[in-house]
Order: C-alpha cells, then structure tokens, then sequence
C-alpha cells in the first residue's frame, strides 16, 4: 500500500512486519526455496540465492544429472541452474542472521505458510500427464536420505524427481517456468538428446528417431517434425493393426521354425553320416597308401640287399688281385742281376697272376633298379593330385579347369577385350594424364556453412559456421563442396593435395539433392555419387554405400582419371611424377568379381551414374580436414580451353 503524502515514513519493525505479511514469502528473499520454509542458518551461493545451510548440503550430497552435477561434482542452484562448486565452503549470510530474530520479534513470532498449501503453477512452466515408468517406486532427490518419500513429478531439465513439497519452487517461481515436468520416471537421462543433452520434446518423421530443438534448428531442419504426443497419438492409431500383423508374423514363424528345426536336424545328420563315410574312405587310402609305402620301400632293401652282396665280392677279389700283382712286382723288382735263376721264376710268377681271369662285372654296373622308385612315386604323386583337384572341381559344380560354364565364357571374353587399365604397370606416365587436365574451381554456391573457402581451389572445414548467402544448390546437412564445371564427354585429370584430416574425393551427379539427409547424402553412400576417401589411416573408396579397403600408403597427392566414354573412374596415388594405382571403380565382366560384394555393387549400379552430366565432389568429414586443388604444369593443355 502506497504511502500517503504528509504520513512519516513507517518504523524498522513495521517494514518487517509488511515483509513477512507480504504475498509468496517462502520464495521471497528470506524464504528457502527447497524446504519453502523461513531460512535456518542462511548462506547465499554465488548466484546471489539464498538457502538454508542444511537444505543445500542435502542438495549438494545428492546424486546429479549426466553434466556433472551432484555428489563428487558440481552441484546446481535449483532457481537459475548456475553451478555451486563442490569446492565451495558453505558460509552463514551474517546479515540474514541478524535480520531474521528482527523478523520473528517484529511478527510475534507468527508461523510462516505452510509449504502444503495448493498454489498455482508458475506462467508458462509444463507439466504433462504421461504415464510414468514405475512411478510409485520413483523416490524424491531432494529428500534427505533416511526419509525419502515417493516422488509426485519428475524434471527433464534439472534431471531430478521431487516430491510435493519440493516441487512447490517449479509451481511457483517463474524461473522454472521453461522447466518440463512429467510423471515420475527412474531413467531420467533417457529423455535427453545423447547429442546435445536437451529434452526430447519432438519426433523426426523423416529419420524416425525422437529429437530436441537443437535438432530440429540443425540436422533435422528440412524434416517432418511433430510434436512426441502428436506422433504417439498417430502410432495408437497403427497400434492395432500393427500388434495383428506382429501376431500372424509370429505364428509364421513358429511354423517355420519348427521346419527350420528339422531342416537342422536333418543336415547335421545327413553331414555326419557323410563325414563318417568320407572318414572311413580316407582311412582306407590311407591304407592303401601305407601299404604301397611299404612295397616301394621293400623293393629298395631287397635290391639293395642282393645288389650289395656282389659289390662287396668284387670289392674283396680286386683287393686280393692287387695285393697279389703288387707282391710280385716287388719280387721281381728284388732280384739281384747276377741271379738268374730267381729272376725268371719271379718273372713266370708274375706273368701268371696277369693272366689270370677277372672277376666277371657286376650286375648293377649297367643299372640301378630300386632307383626307378623315385620316378614311381612322383608318378604316383601327381596322378593322386590331379585326380584330387579334378574331383573337388566337380564336387563344387565346376570343370575340369576350376571354372564353371559361365565363369569360362566370362574369362574367355576378357581374353579377347583386356582391360589395360586394370594393369598398374601398363599404365603411362604422369605426363600423358596432363593432356587431359581439367581446371577446377570450386563453386562457392554449393559449400557446406562449415566450410570455409581460399580463392577457387582451397577449402578448409571450421568449427563457427560461415554466413553464405541462400543458395538453392548449397549443401546443409554435409561438409560437402563441388567443382563448378561439369563432365560429360572424353576424358578429365584433376589433383587433389591432402593437406589435414579426412577428406573424401569424387564426382556426383548433376541432379543430387544438396538438402539429402547426412547419412544419404555424404559421397559413395547413393548410387549417384562415389569418391576415395582417407580416413587417417588408409584409403576406402566407396560406393552405393558399400566399401572397399585400399591397403597403400599415404600419397600427399591424389591423381583422379575419368574416362566418360568409358564409364571408368580411377584414383592414382603421385610422387615424383610416379602414378601408383590406388583403385579403380568400373564394370567388370571377371568371375572374381561376384564375391566382393563392393565390385558386385559396381556391376549393378555404376555404369547408371554416367548417365548424368558429372561434377568433381569433396566432402571434408573431419573438422580438421583440409585440401587444395593441386597446379599441374603451366604447358599442359587444358580440357576447358580445348573445347
């Protein structure tokens, strides 16, 4: 009430008195907003707010939300949300102190409101209905620990479940009146967004996942979005036939898992049965083998054993000979000149032992029969592995060359057309590729907000997004950015250096939407797009989503090569005007190519992609990344100027 001109200005007490009688005191300045009641030994955090010691101490020992608040962390004013460091020693407000027995002496010592009492909700603060998860099981966190009571609502922006008295500040004071309130739920953290931590208050239509409003404002901003309760009334809606459709889908498939069960039982069966039976051939393989062994290595001791025998004969007989000529020799040698006698006997003597007969030659001298085993066996060995490799041919359904009757006429067409560039060494020098030089620029109407242009041939990705005007060709969901010219005939070579970071290069076609959504719209993940990206630790080219691992090294310079006409587009590795093929992405006609599923999807899908006019593409997918448009040499001719 205002005072009247004349009156004297009232007295101290008189001031507190109209305080204290003042509507809403329990969150005036010299009400707790935890406890709603007057303040006990008063402190004030740094915000500016006042509570009781003993309420924010409880506060402060409570468990926090994903942020960091609560025990071991930073706590949260509960009016404003502004961090009470844990570090913080908790001080009495003196002056609070002295005021508040002033206050009670003015007053009559006249009891404060009591904090149960029915009190309208805050302006604008929301409060929903839904129906908690377990909600009678849900406990305040307010509440000290050994008198925790059932929680009434829970808050998705303090991540914290109050009971009716310590809900009181959300009903009441206009700070919260942003503050979500819902029935009790026990995993709080489920209802923020794991990217940005805010409320989960929206639906995406479009990528069907629930989202918040920095995903609306960002990622999802070209997208249908309703409202979580539109989009649950809508699925109620589905909810009946859907459970039908789930139910007749479930007793399919317990018929056919019955069949399946079977079908189980009887492969197991039939393979053990045809395991035992392939065993039991082995083995007596094996047997006949063994016993073959064992022939082949009888024959060689027993020609050894005979062979031997007469050797060593004649080994001895020729001894005793020479030792026998050689004491003859010696004889006659002895003999003196004046006995002549002696010297025509030892002569006779000698003469005789030449004449004797020789030992007739051995057998072996001609041929040694146990060594034709070797032969044997290596005969026997080859016609075993050719006999082995030509069955499991013919037990994979293939021929006799390993190739099935498609696969030899596949390989027999490209023995007749070889693809030269699928040959690394058949490849030519730098310079040939230089004839065929495309100019780039990078167009500045198509680069992602995130992108910050150098001139025409660099680009760079940056952390504070760039204020480019509207461009309805203007990337917004990927750090993308394209060359402004497009390639639709002949042949083009363009460089890229890898200055930092991830960075993708490639072509897209001239009708790509730029507003596709981040996981459709990155190059090599549609069929109307492929690139080569390096990823910090080696390069993948990708296409139609599928990939490719390239194990090369780093190459600071990539060379691409599209041959239009050809329906080929090839990523070399330069260095000192050396080209190193890294992959090349083109129709392949080769058996091989059916099990790699990347090549597969190349077959199916790639040649479609030159049916449009192409332009040269980079996706800078890392905030780090960085690249430049690399000079080629100033004489080599242009494919621009040419034409």
């Amino acid at each position: 009430m205002d005072a009247t001109p004349g009156s004297a200005p009232p007295s101290s007490a008189a001031a507190l008195r109209l305080a204290l009688a003042a509507p809403g005191l329990p969150e005036g300045p010299l009400g707790c907003p935890i406890c709603l009641d007057v303040l006990r030994d008063p402190v004030t955090v740094p915000c500016g707010h006042n509570f009781c010691q003993g309420c924010l101490q409880a506060l402060r020992q409570q468990p926090g939300p994903p942020d960091g608040g609560g025990a071991g962390g930073a706590a949260r004013c509960p009016l404003c949300q502004e961090p009470v460091p844990a570090s913080l020693r908790l001080r009495k407000n003196r002056a609070l102190c002295e005021l508040l027995p002033l206050l009670a002496a003015a007053t009559g010592g006249s009891s404060p409101p009591s904090p149960a009492a029915a009190c309208p909700m805050a302006p604008g603060a929301e409060e929903e209905d839904a129906a908690g998860e377990e909600g009678a099981a849900v406990l305040c966190d307010v509440c000290p620990p050994e008198s925790r009571v059932a929680a009434a609502r829970s808050c998705l922006v303090c991540l914290a479940s109050f009971c009716g008295a310590h809900l009181e500040p959300h009903r009441r004071a206009p700070a919260f009146r942003a503050h979500r309130l819902v029935a009790p739920l026990r995993r709080l953290e489920e209802g923020l967004c794991p990217r940005h931590l805010q409320p989960l208050d929206g639906f995406c239509r479009t990528e069907q996942t629930c989202v918040c409003s920095r995903c609306r404002a960002h990622e999802h901003r070209a997208h249908d979005v309703v409202s979580l309760e539109q989009e649950r009334e809508h699925k109620e809606a589905q909810q009946v036939k859907f459970l039908s459709d789930v139910e007749n889908e479930l007793e399919e498939l317990a018929v056919t898992i019955a069949q399946a069960k079977k079908m189980v039982e009887l492969i197991k069966g039939a393979a053990k049965k045809e395991r035992e039976k392939v065993e039991k051939l082995f083995a007596e393989a094996s047997e006949v083998l063994a016993t073959f062994q064992k022939e082949v290595t009888g024959f060689i001791q027993d020609g050894e054993r005979s062979m031997l025998g007469e050797a060593e004969a004649d080994l001895h007989w020729k001894e005793e000979r020479r030792a026998k000529l050689a004491q003859c020799k010696q004889n006659l040698e002895s003999v003196a000149s004046t006995d002549t006698i002696y010297f025509l006997q030892e002569f006779q003597a000698l003469k005789v032992a030449m004449e004797e007969n020789l030992s007739p030659a051995p057998s072996f001298q001609n041929e040694l029969n146990f060594t034709k085993c070797t032969q044997v066996v290596g005969a026997v060995k080859d016609v075993l592995s050719t006999a082995c490799k030509n069955q499991w041919n013919l037990l994979q359904g293939k021929g006799m060359d390993g190739l099935n009757y498609q696969e030899r006429e596949e390989a027999l067409a490209e023995s007749r057309f070889p693809d030269k560039s699928n040959n690394p060494a058949c490849l030519e020098s730098r310079d040939y590729f230089l004839k065929f030089a495309f100019i780039i620029d990078l167009d500045s109407d198509t680069a992602d907000k995130f992108i910050q242009l150098f001139g025409t041939k660099g680009a760079k990705r940056v952390l504070c997004p760039i204020p480019y005007p509207e461009s309805p060709t203007r990337f917004i969901n990927c750090e993308q950015v394209l060359g402004l010219n497009f390639m639709n005939r002949g042949n083009y070579y363009w460089e890229v250096e890898l200055i930092d970071g991830w960075v993708s290069i490639g072509v897209i076609a001239e009708d790509f939407d730029p507003q596709e959504a981040y996981n459709r719209g990155r190059l090599g993940r549609n069929d109307r797009s492929c690139c080569l990206q390096w990823n910090g630790q080696n390069y993948v080219a990708w296409f139609g989503g599928f990939e490719s691992v390239i194990q090369q090294p780093f190459f600071q310079t990539i060379g691409v090569f599209l041959e239009y006409s050809e329906k080929a587009l090839t990523f070399y590795g330069v260095k000192d005007s050396k080209m190193t093929c890294l992959k090349q992405l083109k129709v392949s006609h080769s058996a091989k190519g059916k099990s790699d599923p990347f090549q597969n999807k190349i077959n199916q899908h790639f040649g479609s992609l030159f049916s449009w006019k192409l332009k040269p593409a980079f996706f800078l997918e890392s905030v780090d990344a960085h690249l430049q448009i690399g000079p080629l040499k100033r004489d080599c001719v242009s494919v621009l100027k040419r034409r």
